[in-house]
């Protein structure tokens, strides 16, 4: 995951023949796929080696379109230092957690874990984020995320039936991305280098982690049976790779707003997709607690109108003089940066 998100610009003639509706669909598939991925590379793989063939493969992706659009790495001590802790909480430990998850429960629980990014993200913003003021709205949404949690894992039969590790390590895994948001809000916020170039070296990191790591906990495997290799390969570079450069490409081209919408998508997509490819079991308080979950998250994210009006307000006259400024000096005026908040984010790393 890179650390900012890249500045509107002139759609390009490949955003123009393909839709952002056809490329938000896309991602909406391919992030709720990524949990089938997962189950099925877990049959014949390690959970580390799995989730560092997908790592290898997205940082692929990646610095192929680094090389076409001749992006050079980062440069700093910090900032590597930075990209290092954001590597491993972003992207080693998730992409870790959910494959060790789904050995023991079924993909689309570790889908609908996934939904309470946005519900850890508002809560752990209200705490470290000053800017992100309590609202009764967000803390009602709090409230009805909450419940929808204990509705899927069906408190009230005392979670008979489920994998309370395997929950647990999914429910971690969904933690840890705001956690690395805020990390990286803090840190490389303010970072100089392009998304694309933060994003391939955050990866590269990632990637040298668990390539060290993969190799004490796990032995070389046995055999490479076809079917699970192709969803690893699959998982890496349409699930983290392109996923990657297609989200950054719509929060430049629609907004965070809009784009953040994905999150609520990929759920009903992974539960459809474990339910109807790999025969998963559905109990009613699944998809009732994943709704509950998903309301409860669009009500963190949601803003009153006035509160809108007034940031809109704000941002477009700190653009305007910012503008003014760059022009008075001799120099051409950029167009502004989306700005997202960790709430509106890390619901996007599968």
């Amino acid at each position: 995951m890179s650390s900012s998100a890249p500045s509107p610009s002139v759609p390009s003639p490949a955003r123009r023949v393909l839709d952002w509706r056809l490329r938000f669909g896309f991602l909406s598939l391919v992030w709720g796929f990524s949990f089938l991925f997962m189950k099925v590379g877990t049959e014949s793989f390690a959970p580390f080696q799995v989730t560092l063939g997908r790592l290898a493969f997205g940082t692929a992706v990646v610095a192929a379109a680094m090389a076409v659009k001749r992006e050079r790495l980062p440069r700093g001590a910090w900032t590597w230092v930075h990209l290092t802790v954001a590597g491993f909480l972003l992207n080693a430990l998730p992409f870790s957690l959910f494959a060790f998850s789904e050995l023991t429960i079924p993909s689309s629980l570790a889908g609908i874990c996934n939904a309470t990014s946005p519900l850890w993200g508002m809560a752990l913003s209200l705490v470290a984020l000053s800017e992100d003021r309590p609202t009764r709205r967000r803390v009602a949404g709090l409230g009805v995320g909450f419940l929808g949690v204990l509705t899927v894992l069906g408190v009230w039969q005392g979670f008979h039936g489920l994998d309370v590790t395997g929950t647990a390590l999914a429910l971690l895994a969904s933690f840890s991305y705001p956690v690395g948001w805020i990390y990286v809000r803090r840190t490389l916020a303010g970072s100089s280098h392009s998304h694309l170039s933060l994003t391939g070296a955050q990866l590269g990191l990632a990637t040298l982690q668990l390539a060290v790591v993969t190799p004490v906990f796990t032995s070389v495997p046995t055999g490479f049976p076809v079917l699970p290799v192709l969803a690893v390969a699959a998982l890496g570079v349409l699930g983290t790779g392109l996923a990657f450069l297609i989200q950054y490409d719509l929060v430049a081209e629609v907004g965070p707003t809009t784009a953040q919408m994905v999150t609520y998508f990929t759920p009903v997509i992974a539960t459809a997709a474990g339910v109807a490819l790999l025969g998963e079991s559905l109990s009613w308080s699944t998809p009732v607690g994943a709704a509950v979950v998903l309301a409860g998250a669009a009500l963190t994210q949601s803003r009153p109108r006035t509160d809108r009006a007034d940031r809109t307000h704000r941002t477009d006259r700190a653009d305007r003089a910012d503008r003014t400024h760059r022009t008075d000096q001799g120099g051409s005026a950029p167009a502004p940066s989306p700005r997202t908040s960790p709430g509106a984010r890390e619901g996007s790393r599968i």
